[in-house]
């Protein structure tokens, strides 16, 4: 079983809690919450009007690109699989929500495979190993 978080999170226009569900649908409440702590969007979504009933818009319009991107990774969180591919999983977030997801990361790590792509030497230091892409090579 994998994830997958692209740079780009995909929403439905339904509620945020129907959109987390699409990784797990019997997930508890309390599920759902771990997941968004982790991906450092739990107290974002509770400022909302209705909380995790809030509608995130016609392909998630009404929330920021980090917000979509920190609901993506809730997703993947939530999903709790074996292999974890995250593609600039932070590109779109600042450095104390990175900071926090990463942390989360480095403790997923201990448990399953994350393969992380990212152009961020600070996203990168959680890795155990770091491979390099130029002009072709990989080193």
């Amino acid at each position: 079983m994998e994830s997958l978080v692209p740079q780009e999170t995909h929403l439905f226009c339904n509620s945020i809690r129907s959109n987390l569900r699409i990784a797990k649908s019997d997930a508890t409440d309390a599920e759902i919450e771990e997941a968004c702590k982790k991906a450092s969007v739990h107290d974002f979504i509770m400022g909302l009007p209705d909380g995790y009933n809030t509608s995130a818009g016609e392909l998630g319009d009404t929330l920021s690109g980090g917000e979509r991107q920190r609901l993506g990774l809730a997703r993947a969180f939530l999903h709790d699989a074996d292999l974890m591919m995250l593609d600039e999983p932070t590109s779109n977030l600042d450095s104390l929500n990175e900071a926090v997801i990463l942390k989360a990361l480095r403790e997923e790590k201990n448990n399953k495979t994350v393969v992380l792509v990212s152009h961020r030497a600070s996203t990168m230091r959680i890795t155990d190993q770091i491979y390099s892409v130029e002009h072709g090579r990989i080193s």
